[in-house]
């Protein structure tokens, strides 16, 4: 279903992924960078993310053969978060003043931004939905659900680090071991397992297995 050059890039952007992955965990949990330890349930969630919105997303909005409308939505979400990360990163290292409530703006912003133009394809489509289109229309689902959960996990963590998330000591991660963050990663856990399944169901389908 993707194109060859679609399913190579793929390949290498799980795998490039997967390696800053590693490099992060041995960056916050070996070295004790600023932030704070993160635990697994919580690197797991945050690599998922990461290359759903920034990187899954604006590779699908690449192919010719999808629906205008829908490589817009797609393209359009990725750019959103591209400039959300540029952001964020800046506040979180050099002026120390990110908040949980900017990303939950932003979340909220993206979901309207996505449900919109899932909208405004619905009444603009000329044509029935070919196989792409309903693949995309898969993902643009999972970003949906992925951002409402962002939005849950945010309320959660600012709540229980009772807003320190700034300055030379802001917390940015819950780790594994600290009582304050048990019912997060319990959540968190809960929910990667369904959303990493729906994932590799998603890839696996627009890699062409068993097609």
């Amino acid at each position: 279903m993707l194109s060859p050059l679609s399913r190579v890039l793929l390949v290498c952007l799980v795998g490039l992924c997967s390696l800053v992955g590693l490099l992060f965990w041995r960056r916050q949990n070996v070295n004790k960078a600023q932030g704070g330890r993160i635990s697994p349930p919580k690197l797991a969630w945050l690599l998922y993310a990461v290359f759903v919105w920034f990187l899954l997303c604006p590779l699908v909005a690449s192919e010719a053969g999808l629906h205008p409308h829908l490589r817009w939505v797609l393209g359009g979400f990725a750019a959103f978060m591209w400039a959300r990360g540029g952001a964020e990163l800046y506040m979180l290292y050099v002026t120390r003043n990110w908040r949980p409530p900017y990303g939950i703006t932003h979340d909220a912003l993206s979901l309207a931004l996505v449900l919109g133009g899932l909208g405004g394809y619905a009444l603009r489509r000329d044509a029935p939905p070919t196989s792409l289109d309903l693949w995309a229309l898969c993902l643009l689902g999972l970003v949906t659900v992925t951002l409402v959960i962002e939005i849950l996990y945010a309320a959660l963590f600012f709540h229980a680090v009772e807003g320190r998330t700034t300055g030379e000591d802001g917390i940015w991660f819950a780790d594994e071991e600290q009582a304050r963050f048990q019912r997060i990663n319990r959540i968190t856990f809960a929910c990667n397992v369904p959303l990493y399944a729906s994932l590799a169901g998603l890839l696996a389908v627009g890699w062409g297995v068993g097609g």
